[in-house]
């Protein structure tokens, strides 16, 4: 019997040569991945993006495997015209992320890190004339630089603005955002997720004679738990909030239905990727 096994093993290869060396043949150095996900609403650093409507996101990336990678994300957005007396923007509905940088592992450890660059940028119509000047609001396309060390589930992200008007602030280069986060895994299919933000906004709006750190920055907080299906899709929940001052949380409630875009809310989503 365990001849006959062998022979039938030479006789399938002696007729099926394209399929061994299909076998051997080595993995490409390259990976093109994409995502996609329905979400309740979309909250970015702790606040809504969406005036607390549904969001519609979806993204591609690249890697290769020397680590280089890039990438573009997108999402419909609407808290640039929620106010738009006070931001000047008539039109913007939505956000488009470019991305680009360079990861890999420390050695044989686990510990691993990840530097790049991230353009955020906000099409749709900007009136510079509606834009009330002493609230230092300009257009919001804002550029950040990056680094981040992993470890195992955990992370720490350090994001640096290099542009002068951070998300329509101006005078605000230099202003960074720190991301501490944890996604556990639970279980082979059940992960949660705690995370720690707080955003230092830098510079001095010149109109008012205060600093952008008085009335911008503010920390933001998630718990949250996702569980995996099959097919690559994914659902989950998760529970955000800021903390932040009375003049922040001016600054971050929308004028025309006095609605703060940073409380404490909960959102659900469903996402795959491919």
């Amino acid at each position: 019997m365990i001849k006959k096994t062998i022979m039938a093993g030479v006789v399938a290869a002696a007729f099926a040569p394209g399929l061994a060396s299909a076998q051997a043949a080595p993995a490409s150095d390259h990976t093109l991945t994409g995502n996609a996900g329905i979400f309740s609403q979309y909250i970015f650093r702790g606040n809504t993006q969406t005036n607390t409507g549904p969001a519609l996101q979806g993204g591609a990336d690249y890697s290769h495997s020397s680590g280089l990678y890039a990438g573009t994300w997108l999402s419909n957005i609407s808290w640039l015209t929620d106010s738009p007396g006070a931001t000047g923007y008539s039109s913007s509905s939505l956000e488009w992320d470019v991305y680009g940088g360079y990861k890999g592992t420390i050695g044989k450890s686990d510990f691993g890190y990840d530097v790049g660059v991230l353009f955020y940028v906000y099409p749709g119509s900007f009136n510079t004339a509606a834009a009330p000047k002493p609230l230092g609001i300009s257009k919001a396309d804002t550029q950040e630089i990056y680094g981040a060390l992993t470890w195992k589930w955990v992370s720490a992200k350090y994001s640096y603005s290099i542009g002068n008007k951070t998300f329509g602030v101006e005078d605000s280069r230099g202003t960074w955002y720190l991301d501490l986060t944890a996604n556990y895994p639970i279980t082979d299919k059940l992960t949660g997720v705690l995370h720690y933000g707080k955003q230092k906004f830098a510079g001095t709006n010149a109109a008012l004679g205060v600093s952008n750190d008085s009335f911008a920055s503010f920390e933001d907080y998630k718990i949250g738990l996702s569980y995996a299906l099959p097919k690559d899709f994914t659902v989950g929940g998760f529970f955000t909030g800021t903390s932040m001052k009375a003049d922040q949380k001016l600054f971050y409630t929308n004028a025309s239905d006095t609605r703060f875009t940073g409380k404490d809310t909960f959102t659900v989503f469903v996402s795959k990727t491919f």
